[in-house]
């Protein structure tokens, strides 16, 4: 009789334990550091406003960050390091401010040597060149004619435009209709920035400042 009645009250315990079901850990997303959601946040005091970014979708290396740096040039100088996809904004003190980038798709479409920033614009016009319509006639043919700054202009807010001895190159530093492609090479062979990071670099730099491409 005892070891029947042990054996009806332990019943329920075991039939519970075999209708039970383990249970899916939670996947916790990683947190975003405040700082860098106050950077990459919107800009609504734009001409046109400016989305904030999803920085998840964003190798961290190529957020905006002050970094060590290493270099002959001197302070105001902008360094494009194409093969790393990075932008250098050199600093006093071996510092530099270090912005990610897209490049060209081949190295055939990538400015390299020395330039001057010859010309800043805001919400810029934009016009593809004769070889960019030549190369994709079914992307490029519709825009020959220009198309006004704007949200769905490639430039994006701001573009930087590259001049040597005095003559466009009709390469530029400037934003993007797609932030999300930074740190890839999918560009037309500009160097393309987040938007947000384009606005900063415009505010930092005047006309005449020295950029050096590296590829």
């Amino acid at each position: 009789m005892l070891s029947r009645r042990l054996f009806m009250i332990g019943l329920p315990a075991v039939a519970l334990a075999a209708c039970s079901s383990t249970r899916t850990p939670v996947v916790q997303e990683p947190q975003i550091d405040p700082y860098y959601q106050a950077m990459y946040g919107a800009l609504l005091n734009e001409k046109f406003p400016v989305a904030a970014m999803d920085l998840r979708r964003v190798d961290p290396q190529f957020w905006r960050q002050e970094v060590p740096y290493i270099t002959s040039e001197r302070p105001g100088t902008i360094v494009v390091d194409t093969p790393q996809r990075f932008l250098y904004l050199v600093l006093e003190g071996g510092r530099a401010l270090r912005y990610g980038v897209g490049v060209g798709k081949t190295e055939a479409l990538v400015f390299r040597g020395t330039a001057t920033i010859g010309r800043k614009a805001e919400w810029p016009r934009w016009t593809p060149t004769q070889a960019m319509i030549k190369r994709e006639p079914d992307r490029y043919g519709a825009y020959a004619g220009g198309l006004e700054g704007g949200p769905t202009n490639p430039l994006g807010p701001r573009a930087l435009y590259l001049y040597k001895n005095g003559a466009d190159t009709l390469f530029r530093l400037h934003g993007t209709t797609e932030p999300y492609t930074i740190g890839t090479n999918v560009s037309s062979g500009c160097i393309r920035l987040m938007n947000q990071d384009i606005i900063d670099l415009y505010a930092r730099v005047p006309t005449g400042a020295k950029v050096v491409v590296i590829n």
